[in-house]
Order: C-alpha cells, then structure tokens, then sequence
C-alpha cells in the first residue's frame, strides 16, 4: 500500500571523473549510500569511546523499516512486488562506457532514464492497484552531481517534455509540454527532494567559474551557462532558480563547511575552491533559491563526507518523515556602533563598510550531534552587511529544519514536548574606514552578543511554543509562552524578542514560524 509519509527513495550519486572511478562506482552495490563513519570521543573517565554511524541506508531500514530492491543479485524482477518502504539506487553510470555501451550520456539523457526508473517502480510498488497509483510518490535523494540530474527531470523533462532524439518509444504516456505554472505532482511523482552538497550555482575554482568545453570529464556540467541550458533556465535568471517547476519547500539542500578534509583531484580542488566550501562546492553555490537548508561541518566525500554523516542523516530522515517544519530568521532592530565609527557613517557614509558575522547551531534534546552549525572558526557563518541587516531591516536566514514526534524518549504519543536548543552569537566585528581596517577602540575577540535559546513544541497544544534564555533559566528549559500569528498558508508565527544586556551593541528579535508536515 503506498501512503504518505513512506514513498520509495531514489538514491542518485554524485560525478565520477575518470573513467577508474566510474568503475569503482558501478562495481559497489549502494554506491555510497552504505558507507558510514566512526567518531572517537571522552567518558567522563578520559576513556576512548566510539560513536558509530552505520550508514543512511542501514539507519532508514532500522529507524523506518525500509528495505532495499535488490533480491538475487540485481534488481526485484519487473514483474515482483516492491514494499513502497523500499530504497532503489539509480545506477546511472552503467549505461555509460564502463559497461561497453559507448560514450557518456549528457545530463538530459540521465533525466530521462530518471524517468523511465521512476515508472519501472511504479509499476512494481503499484502492481496494478488504481489507489496506489493515484497515490505514488518517490523521495530522490542526491549527492553532487545527482542534484542535478534530479533537477534536470523535474525542471525540464516534466515541464517541456522528452526532445524527441531521445524518445525511444518506451515512454508511454509521453509527458506533454507544460508551458507555466507548477508542474502536478502526477506529473512528476516526486513527494520531496534533499540534496548533499549539490552544484546548484556551478562549481567557481579560485573564483572562477570551471568553463564549458567538449571535455572527455564533462566538467562542463559544473558551467552555470550549461547548467541553465540542461535545466531551461533563461540566461538572465540564476542558475540554481526551480523556476516554479517544483516547490521549494519540498526541496532540501545539506551543505557541508569542511574545506580540509577533502582530498579528491589530488587536493586540487580543495586548493582552488578554499574556505566557505565543503572542499568542492562553494557554500553559496550549494543552495536552490528559496529552499530550506542547513550546514554541518563535513567535508564534500570521504571519511569526514556529509553523506556518511549523522548530521545529514538525522536532517534528511526529519524531511522526509517528520511533523513539524521550522524556520528560523533573525531581525536587527538597532545595532550601536563605536562612536567614531557613528560620526563617520553619518557624515561619510561612501567611506564606512560593515558586516556581521552570524553564528549559530542547532541540536535537538538526546541527540550527539548539530542539525545545523554555522561558526567563524570553521569559515561558515553567515556574514551580513550593515546596510542590507540594519538600514534596510532584512532579515537574515537561520536554519529550516524538522522536528519528528518518533524521536522523542516516549514516542509519537507522548505528552512531551519536542525540544531543540539554538546558539545564536554575533561577534563585534572589524569596521573598514575608507577601505582600510578601523582598529581604533577595537578590542580583538572583545565580547559581542551572544544567547543559548530552548524550544519546546508541544504538538497538542493550541498554542505548542514556548522558550526560554539561558541567561535566566538552564539550558534545556523553556518558561516563556509567545504570542502567535496565523499566517495565510495555515503556520504559526511567533516573534521572540532577544535580551541585550548592558554593553551590548545588538537588539533584536528571532521570528520563528512553524507548521505541520507531513499532514
């Protein structure tokens, strides 16, 4: 029976560069999505322990009971029943040289092999049945390059329809052009998307876009203008715009912030690529327009990889199963600057420039690790400009992520609240004075503003939110009950107002909105 919130998974890997590592690729059976990580860490003692994680694929069939579609050494036969619990990877690279069948296939021809895998598992998850039909829905869930083959079938094979040099006629019905508007969810028959650091705005190697040439890796793919091509995008929008062909809240992006501790290409992309990136992809580029998202400190691949990551798993298993989404974003209501600094905003503005560093980190109550951190010492926070911030009262994006009633100490039917702790801090930062560093009255590492701030969400209240600061009450706690606002798409809205002690130079507040999910 398929029924929400439990749709097949489609895994879908990231790029392969030679022709070596295609191999290897085609020659494993889950192609990443079954590799884990062990992390070391203290007792109170001083004793070594290990914190295993097992992998996203061994964790989905222990947390969710899915199992894989693989029986007797290849896929289920096309004429067996498939559990709509299932995970199917999309061994793409198969069809390439690596197993004799000619040259490599441009990203178009992947979307549309996308599409005839979705429907083989239809058909296999339905088998026959009207009902489950109607209700079909696949989850895709991409690392790199994947992202963009899944986005290659959502925003151009589903919206223009498959170019006839590569109908081969297996394709029935054939998705008929749809010239505006949101492509249908039966178009498509995907529920929701999560990408691991995917390209989204191209790959830039020391600020350099990487070009779009006929080159036997296909590095071209990474071209923002070949990116809009495969995508149909016109060249005056960005290249990482849905453009309305999907709903960006139903698509994720977890990008990682660790540039160290990648080490593919000989390390020369971790050289060229540097700080602010996961050693590939550049943090700005890892996002879609409008999407929620969050950040972990893990490098693109490898041991350290967001893939095999607790922090990507626990991200991608709340958006796809869990039952409240929440958004975060931060207002600056004033921020005092030094007094000279003030003296030459007001009569020189053109000479002063300023911007804050926005730190911040997430965990939910019993869990070891960050749904979402964002640090100066890890070359991740999010830097806001004074005049964006505070003149023009923007607000800044914090986090988006999901809370699941499963993941509670009693379960779904327990009366406690869900709980998740933010820690939030904006350094005092370095003014520039006509292109020069302010150093006058600068204290180096000087204390800025800073707050640990607990949720709960209580799901069967009618008002569920309620915080605390960990300046009054201890962290874990929540003794404060805001008011909320219905917004017109049925979330709730609660604007928490943020302390400033004596000689603080922020005043703020955090608008937090919630709504059910999954529902």
């Amino acid at each position: 029976m398929v029924k929400a919130p439990y749709y097949p998974i489609i895994y879908l890997r990231g790029y392969a560069a030679t022709e070596g590592e295609m191999r290897k690729t085609v020659a494993t059976p889950y192609m990443g999505f079954n590799l884990g990580s062990t992390k070391l860490r203290q007792d109170y003692r001083g004793n070594i322990k290990r914190f295993i994680f097992e992998s996203p694929l061994i964790r989905l069939m222990k947390d969710e009971k899915y199992v894989d579609a693989y029986a007797n050494g290849d896929f289920v036969e096309e004429n067996k029943k498939v559990p709509a619990k299932s995970v199917w990877i999309f061994r793409y690279y198969e069809d390439d040289e690596t197993v004799g069948e000619g040259g490599r296939k441009t990203i178009e021809e992947w979307a549309v092999e996308l599409r005839k895998f979705i429907l083989r598992i239809r058909k296999q998850v339905c088998m026959g049945s009207a009902k489950d039909r109607n209700n079909f829905r696949v989850y895709l869930v991409a690392h790199s390059m994947g992202g963009l083959i899944c986005r290659c079938y959502l925003q151009n094979i589903c919206r223009y329809g498959i170019p006839a040099h590569l109908d081969d006629g297996t394709l029935k019905p054939q998705i008929k052009p749809i010239p505006s508007g949101e492509v249908p969810f039966k178009t498509h028959m995907v529920d929701k998307a999560f990408t691991y650091g995917t390209p989204h705005n191209g790959i830039d190697i020391q600020g350099i876009n990487v070009p779009d040439w006929n080159d036997p890796l296909d590095v071209s793919n990474f071209n923002r203008d070949r990116i809009r091509e495969y995508l149909k995008i016109p060249a005056d929008q960005p290249a990482n715009s849905l453009m309305e062909a999907f709903p960006a809240r139903r698509f994720f992006c977890f990008v990682g912030t660790n540039y160290e501790d990648y080490h593919a290409f000989l390390n020369l992309s971790k050289k060229g690529v540097g700080p602010m990136s996961d050693g590939l992809v550049r943090i700005k580029n890892a996002v879609v327009e409008g999407a929620p998202r969050a950040f972990a400190h893990r490098s693109h691949s490898g041991d350290y990889g967001i893939v095999n990551s607790e922090e990507g798993y626990q991200n991608l298993r709340r958006f796809l199963f869990g039952d409240w989404f929440v958004d975060a974003r931060l207002h600056a209501d004033a921020i005092t600057l030094p007094t000279k600094i003030e003296e030459i905003r007001k009569k020189h503005r053109n000479k002063f420039k300023g911007s804050y560093n926005i730190e911040s980190s997430l965990c939910v109550r019993g869990g070891q690790y960050y749904l979402h951190e964002r640090k100066c010492s890890q070359w991740s926070a999010d830097l806001q400009p004074y005049d964006r911030f505070v003149k023009d009262k923007h607000p800044a994006y914090l986090f988006s992520t999901v809370l699941l009633n499963n993941a509670r100490p009693n379960g779904r039917k327990s009366n406690e609240p869900l709980v998740f702790v933010l820690k939030l801090e904006i350094p005092r930062p370095l003014y520039e004075v006509d292109r020069k560093f302010w150093f006058a009255e600068h204290i180096e590492g000087g204390s800025g503003w800073g707050e640990y701030i607990t949720f709960y969400i209580y799901p069967n209240r009618k008002n569920p939110i309620q915080y605390g600061f960990g300046a009054h009450v201890a962290i874990g706690e929540a003794d404060t009950t805001p008011d909320l606002a219905q917004n017109a798409d049925g979330s709730l809205q609660a604007i928490i107002p943020l302390e400033s002690p004596p000689g603080s130079f922020f005043k703020g507040s955090i608008e937090l909105t919630i709504r059910h999910w999954n529902t």
